[in-house]
């Protein structure tokens, strides 16, 4: 019972190193960085001036790989994104999932809003805005195509002004033709579709109608100029990615590409790179079947700091009178898990489901999503749906449980016995732990039994939480009354009746009704076990769901309510299999000492 009771304790505590860092670094670190974008916001007020022309910022080809512009076009004068949207041409975008438009200035997605989904739970409140163009100082990230090369003259770039026919909108039934002719006469088609949801397709065509062959590298790119406005957490990837061939995928963080500047990956024929939010994305996937490209990760706090993945494709050679055609296409939108699988199957985009940050433990938190997302499907609350994987793993796992708890009112049966050992062999703990081993072999206990329960719960747990976090559609889902999105923590605090007084509380003090109803259930659940004799042990059980309701505060009020819900099935189960087995039930025992010993405290 002494070691059961030790490794539980270690089990919690463990858990409790965690929690706590989700509680004590994470949270912090969010809360600063909200503080630091709010500073930001008002410091765009200030003038600035402006930056160079976008002849000035490209690098020089002194090799293949730096023709790749890194930076943008010539900084637009205003100070607000409507301001800079006013001030280039464009091309409306109106689909059932995106609204924005295509600056003809580079022919570069830069505008896009997403229309399903809002900045918080109250559908009046703005849609998120994706991608945005550049201002002087603005959050700017966009994603474009070009060329580079020689032979051919002017190319197409980020200062390239296309043309487009009057009263054209991108839709999932229009497409949008752009053409551009350079002064040698090289004629540039690009015809941009997209379908119902995030995926543009963009095919071009350059036609030579000059008397000498041309060479011409096609690249992409996607540049971000500020990272997200919340801090990533370490359940989290953020960042610049992609997946690269046999190289398969892979990830750069915003603080590791600011330390090396830039990466490179092998050159590859397959392959997406792009970069990733929680819950957003901008992706490109280069041209299939069409010879290799290089992929970089580069960063530049040159000027205005800025991030780009981008690639550039092995040159193509296109003689006089001849076309050369490529299709390239940019997925900018919501990480929608059914949509992005779709994607990956129906365009045969390799490993597109890597997107989404499934963790090492994709195994069980894969697994996890889809069980739920299912049950979703039949009750329509992913707060029932939660809920009932509660019961379905309870039910799963009751044989292994109902085991354990037998062991344990064995073991509780037999402490009389223990007690007598401890006594006669007080001065001699070797003698007293054989004793105590026959006396298991004898009665058939198992003293690491009650481990099981809890080794089983750790796992769900932590695949609960990554599927709260990262998944979209955790985000903005309600469950009932105050609980409007399960993957935000709850809402009401204790410390101001829940509302009632109209006060500003500090983030420790946000303790709601479901993390107190949590902490309830797990000092009744504790109390259901013997009081540890060990003072340290006693202490520990005491405090620890105390402890344990201030941390899990601030946790998805999905996986508080789990939690919850959990600990009264566990309550309920071990209660009826105690009573089948003859034990006794220790817990209005346990309380009334509990009470007795803080009365004589007092």
């Amino acid at each position: 019972m002494e070691n059961s009771r030790n490794f539980l304790i270690a089990m919690a505590l463990s858990l409790a190193v965690l929690i706590g860092w989700q509680f004590l670094v994470v949270n912090p670190r969010v809360e600063a960085q909200r503080q630091a974008e709010v500073t930001r916001q008002g410091s765009l007020q200030t003038p600035t001036t402006p930056a160079g022309t976008a002849q000035d910022q490209v690098v020089a080809p002194a090799g293949r790989e730096s023709v790749v512009p890194t930076s943008g076009t010539p900084a637009i004068t205003g100070q607000t994104r409507d301001a800079a949207l006013a001030a280039s041409p464009r091309v409306p975008i109106d689909t059932p999932a995106l609204s924005g438009s295509i600056n003809l200035q580079g022919a570069r997605l830069d505008d896009l809003r997403l229309k399903g989904y809002h900045e918080t739970v109250d559908d009046s409140s703005p849609t998120i805005v994706l991608l945005s163009p550049e201002t002087i100082g603005s959050n700017a990230y966009f994603a474009e195509f070009g060329y580079s090369g020689q032979g051919a003259g002017d190319l197409p770039g980020p200062g390239t002004m296309w043309q487009a026919a009057a009263g054209q909108t991108l839709s999932p039934q229009t497409p949008v033709t752009l053409t551009y002719t350079n002064p040698q006469g090289t004629v540039f088609t690009r015809t941009l579709s997209v379908d119902a949801n995030y995926m543009f397709t963009v095919a071009d065509s350059v036609q030579n109608a000059g008397s000498a062959p041309i060479t011409i590298s096609p690249y992409g790119r996607v540049v971000r100029f500020s990272k997200p406005e919340v801090a990533a957490a370490y359940v989290l990837f953020e960042g610049l990615l992609g997946v690269f061939g046999d190289e398969g995928l892979q990830e750069v963080k915003y603080h590791a590409i600011e330390e090396d500047g830039r990466v490179s990956p092998p050159k590859v024929s397959t392959g997406w790179l792009g970069i990733t939010d929680k819950y957003w994305a901008t992706a490109l996937v280069p041209a299939a079947g069409v010879g290799q490209f290089q992929p970089n990760f580069r960063y530049s706090a040159e000027g205005r700091a800025f991030y780009q993945s981008d690639y550039l494709a092995d040159p193509i050679t296109i003689e006089p009178g001849a076309t050369a055609e490529t299709t390239n296409r940019v997925f900018a939108g919501a990480k929608v898990v059914d949509l992005i699988n779709s994607y990956e199957q129906s365009l045969a985009i390799p490993h597109f489901g890597q997107l989404i940050d499934w963790g090492w433990f994709y195994f069980i938190t894969k697994p996890m999503f889809w069980f739920i997302d299912h049950l979703y499907g039949l009750t329509g609350n992913f707060g029932v749906a939660i809920l009932l994987v509660t019961v379905t793993l309870k039910l799963a796992f009751f044989p292994l449980a109902s085991k354990s708890y037998k062991s344990m009112a064995k073991m509780k049966m037999a402490q009389p016995k223990i007690a007598e050992l401890r006594e006669k062999y007080a001065d001699d703990k070797m003698k007293q732990q054989q004793e105590m081993m026959r006396i298991y072999k004898e009665e058939k206990i198992n003293p690491a039994a009650g481990c099981w329960p809890v080794l089983i719960q750790i796992p769900v747990f932590f695949a609960l939480y990554k599927v709260l976090y990262i998944t979209i559609e955790m985000r903005h889902a309600p469950f009932f009354g105050w609980i409007q999105d399960l993957a935000a923590p709850d809402p009401t605090s204790v410390f101001n009746l829940f509302g009632l007084i109209p006060l500003t509380l500090p983030h420790l003090l946000m303790v709601g009704i479901w993390p107190i109803l949590m902490g309830i259930t797990m000092f009744v659940q504790m109390r259901l076990n013997p009081t540890p004799p060990d003072p340290a042990q006693q202490m520990i059980f005491t405090w620890m769901p105390v402890i344990f309701t201030f941390m899990l505060a601030s946790f998805p009020a999905g996986l508080v309510i789990y939690w919850t819900w959990n600990n009264t099935l566990s309550i309920a189960q071990q209660t009826l299999i105690m009573k089948r087995n003859g034990a006794k039930i220790e817990l209005w025992d346990n309380l009334r000492d509990t009470f007795k010993r803080k009365k004589k405290e007092a």
